[in-house]
């Protein structure tokens, strides 16, 4: 036997390590989805398959590193370009955080989250939560934000009328003219959008590929908004059906609203209540019967003024079958509701706290009154229950709720337990600004209004602009690895179940309208007027939005009227009436197109997600699963850019034949199927400026 000695042996230890391909980091790949985690919401006491993948003959061990212990994966499969491993983890009732050790050689690799990294043991951890799921259907579903005031007049009959009531220094108007801007202050302004209206647009929306409706508040309000509920058990009648009617306007200079008897008796009358409840029965079976979902605003952490427990314009004081609120008596049922912070100033004790010192958002006093809490958890059963059938709760300013936070997660956890119960796949989704990750452990909401890890970081790269339109920093726009950066770790803040169903939205209620923040105009209407917000816009820019918020994982999610190029500055400008009649077209059937392929291919739905090789103002990544792989490249640079991408790390082969489903630029759009090569795991692409194009492998 030749037996070598010690230097010899260190020689050709040497001399193998020498020889060994480098690891190829980019190769190394795991998330939560099912190609790499089955199941992928276990319950307690499941058996799951955790998985690996590596560049082929890239690697001597991979390792499972759970919680203090390492366990060897099993290589069970080589396809392409690589090797797969897989382990296997019994659950327990408590969650599990893990991360891989790769060993090539000499040369040791720790992956988690945010990739490969040389750090032992990582802070951003897989997580498994067992006993923790997100309904099937939000995940990847294509939803619609509906400001119902805004959107189609379906019945004029229960339109508010001028003078109706007084509110927030302003009466009540009625406008006429469909096309108006709203002005800089429109809380009292009623363009008489409503639920017959939605109903009559039902086809519209199908024929978009909507598959989830978003309703911001419909509960009975004084405002056009309706983030100032009046009565949660009961849709507005001037969204609803007003079967009783009848008293008098207020004359001008009049604002004491216990004269609105017009007001009164449509919002205050049981049968308009009952009656308007009846209509959103229908409606939610109709859209039901479409193969379409409902989710409803849930504004649990204040009320309104107008609110029948606190009753401060003393609408309900005289009618029968209410208590007197709390700002009537001290003797109210509803005293506990709110918390004051004068005790002898009854009756009409105006010292309640509001949310943010608004007097006309009471903010709710949970903490002093079981009946209160109790109360609103049956808010929450009562509409996701037959015969409502609502689909889920997006929960307004969900962070504020009580007056500590310890209170406000002990809430949501109720909250959750009393919705799950009445309607298990119903979802729980909050808005919420800042990380969520203290909320999205399993026990309190579903997911979220992905600002941080969609609208905020894409805004900036694509338009260099912050989300209201306040301000512009050129440093931001086209910033690849701040954008990266950013994305990559905000989505560690989710649980991936969470991410696939969190909501993300080009604009919404709040900010500015995506399109408008192409042409970089900082300001607000007031400021600069409503016209400058659909002046220097760049519909190419737009498409680049669409065609990543239909491709990355989660929720894509349209603001009405974003689809037919409504403009808007910041609130209240970002609310126009939905343009019926005057749309364009040609946005309006991209939208359409990009909703059909993001529906068609599960990758986009439940896919994985790789940022490949990209430069300045030059996006690339994959979606792709076993079955089916994609390449999106976006250019937004102003002028023709050429890449070669390596594509090979999307799981697409290395020889194949790509082909384009979708090419935009600033003119048109186009779906004609046009091949490319793949040679060598790399794509070589030319793109002319604002343009962007999705590929798929050719089978």
């Amino acid at each position: 036997m030749n037996i070598l000695t010690e230097q010899e042996l260190y020689r050709k230890l040497e001399y193998m390590i020498k020889m060994r391909p480098l690891l190829k980091k980019s190769a190394l790949f795991s998330d939560g989805t099912k190609d790499y985690r089955e199941p992928t919401e276990p319950n307690p006491g499941d058996t799951v398959t955790v998985r690996f993948r590596t560049g082929k003959d890239d690697v001597d061990s991979v390792w499972l590193c759970i919680d203090d212990a390492s366990l060897e994966m099993e290589k069970f499969e080589t396809e392409g370009s690589f090797d797969y491993y897989r382990v296997q983890i019994k659950l327990a009732e408590s969650a599990v955080s893990y991360y891989f050790k790769v060993i090539s050689g000499a040369v040791e690799c720790f992956y988690d989250r945010m990739g490969p990294s040389k750090v032992q043991r990582p802070t951003h951890c897989f997580k498994i939560v067992p006993g923790f799921s997100t309904p099937d259907w939000a995940k990847g579903a294509v939803m619609y934000q509906i400001l119902v005031d805004r959107f189609y007049n379906g019945d004029p009959s229960n339109d508010v009328q001028s003078n109706e009531y007084y509110y927030i220094k302003t009466y009540s108007r009625q406008v006429k003219n469909w096309r108006k801007y709203p002005e800089p202050f429109d809380v009292g302004e009623f363009y008489g959008g409503d639920l017959k209206g939605v109903w009559k647009k039902l086809d519209y929306l199908e024929e978009l590929g909507v598959e989830v409706i978003y309703f911001n508040p419909l509960f009975v309000s004084p405002s056009n908004h309706k983030y100032d509920i009046q009565d949660y058990d009961y849709i507005d009648p001037h969204y609803g059906i007003i079967v009783a009617d009848g008293g008098e306007l207020l004359e001008d200079g009049v604002r004491d609203n216990s004269k609105a008897t017009l007001y009164m008796k449509r919002v205050t009358d049981k049968r308009n209540l009952e009656a308007s409840n009846q209509l959103f029965i229908r409606l939610v079976e109709e859209i039901h019967r479409r193969g379409m979902r409902v989710i409803l605003d849930g504004v649990f952490n204040h009320c309104g003024s107008f609110n029948k427990w606190l009753d401060r314009e003393r609408l309900y004081e005289r009618q029968e079958g209410y208590e007197p609120g709390a700002y009537i008596s001290a003797d109210s049922p509803y005293k506990g509701f709110f918390r004051f912070r004068e005790e002898h100033s009854w009756p009409y004790n105006n010292s309640y706290d509001g949310w943010w010192d608004h007097d006309t958002l009471p903010k709710l006093n949970y903490e002093e009154s079981r009946e209160l809490y109790d109360y609103i958890l049956e808010i929450g059963k009562k509409w996701v229950s037959p015969p409502f059938n609502a689909d889920g709760w997006r929960l307004d300013v969900a962070a504020d709720l009580g007056h500590s936070v310890e209170f406000n997660h002990k809430f949501w956890r109720d909250f959750r337990k009393a919705v799950k119960e009445a309607n298990p796949n119903a979802l729980i989704l909050a808005e919420h600004y800042g990380d969520p990750v203290d909320w999205l452990q399993g026990d309190q909401w579903d997911t979220v209004m992905n600002y941080d890890a969609f609208m905020e970081p894409l805004t900036w790269f694509l338009t260099g602009m912050e989300k209201h339109s306040e301000s512009f920093r050129e440093e931001m726009k086209g910033n690849l690895k701040e954008f990266q950066g950013v994305m990559n770790y905000c989505m560690t803040r989710f649980l991936t179940p969470s991410l696939y169903c969190s909501m993300n939205e080009l604009s919404n209620h709040d900010h500015s309208r995506f399109l408008t923040r192409t042409n970089q105009k900082v300001g607000r209407a007031e400021q600069l007027g409503c016209e400058a917000a659909g002046e220097g816009v760049k519909k190419a820019v737009m498409k680049e939005a669409v065609v990543f918020q239909m491709t990355w994982p989660g929720a894509p999610t349209l603001y009405y009227g974003d689809e037919a190029g409504v403009c808007g500055f910041t609130d209240p400008d970002n609310r126009r009436t939905y343009p019926w009649g005057e749309e364009d077209k040609e946005l309006l059937q991209f939208h359409r197109d990009m909703i059909r392929i993001h529906k068609t291919y599960e990758a986009f739905r439940t896919g994985s997600v790789k940022f490949l090789n990209g430069e300045d103002n030059l996006l690339c990544f994959g979606r792709f699963n076993r079955k089916e792989q994609f390449v999106i490249l976006l250019n937004n640079d102003e002028v023709a850019r050429s890449i070669t991408v390596n594509v090979w790390e999307a799981g697409v082969p290395r020889e194949c034949e790509m082909e384009q489903i979708m090419y935009t630029t600033e003119e048109n759009h186009s779906m004609m199927p046009v091949p490319y090569q793949v040679m060598n795991g790399q794509l070589k692409m030319t793109l002319p400026g604002l343009s962007s194009v999705i590929l798929k492998v050719k089978k």
